[in-house]
């Protein structure tokens, strides 16, 4: 079940930016668009919720448990940056905006930029390990929390690629032909 609550989490993050940047640019409803994206956190806290109602209700803890532990992590840390994103190609496309600069390819702006990147990942990774020890604390029983311990060393690797990837852009900068 909370396998289709998170895919219907995804789903439902890009449905409302999309009606949100409709009536923005489409529309030419500003408050209304506004409104919609300032509703995208709703998406994260129907997810939350309905993983800790799944487990507080006497579930035993599955992957898909941490899964979405994940997404909200995720989604808090890279949301305001995916937003902006879209809304940039958005604007290009459909109101005559300037089209959205590409992100540096080489050299020191480009190990910049990964960066950013590692610090939201790690941000997003911070924010998974406080859900997933909050959802533990939570259901207080190690029997039926056993799947969840399983997210941390898995929030930790894909950290420390997200490190190595962008110490290798720092130490071995990428050159233009």
């Amino acid at each position: 079940m909370i396998v289709t609550v998170v895919l219907a989490g995804e789903a439902g993050f890009w449905i409302v930016l999309a009606l949100g940047l409709a009536a923005r640019y489409l529309l030419r409803r500003r408050r209304t668009g506004a409104a919609l994206l300032l509703c995208l956190p709703l998406v994260d806290l129907v997810v939350l919720g309905a993983t800790v109602l799944d487990l507080r209700g006497g579930t035993t803890a599955h992957a898909s448990h941490g899964l979405a532990a994940a997404y909200v992590g995720f989604t808090v840390a890279y949301g305001h940056s995916l937003v902006a994103w879209a809304d940039g190609r958005f604007a290009h496309r459909f109101a005559g905006g300037p089209k959205p600069p590409a992100a540096p390819k080489y050299g020191r702006a480009r190990a910049a930029h990964e960066w950013r990147i590692f610090r939201r990942t790690l941000l997003a990774a911070a924010i998974t390990v406080a859900l997933i020890s909050l959802l533990i604390l939570l259901v207080d029983d190690p029997a039926r929390t056993g799947a969840l311990t399983a997210w941390y060393p898995r929030t930790a690797w894909v950290t420390g690629i997200s490190l190595l990837v962008a110490a290798s852009y720092t130490v071995f900068p990428k050159r233009p032909r």
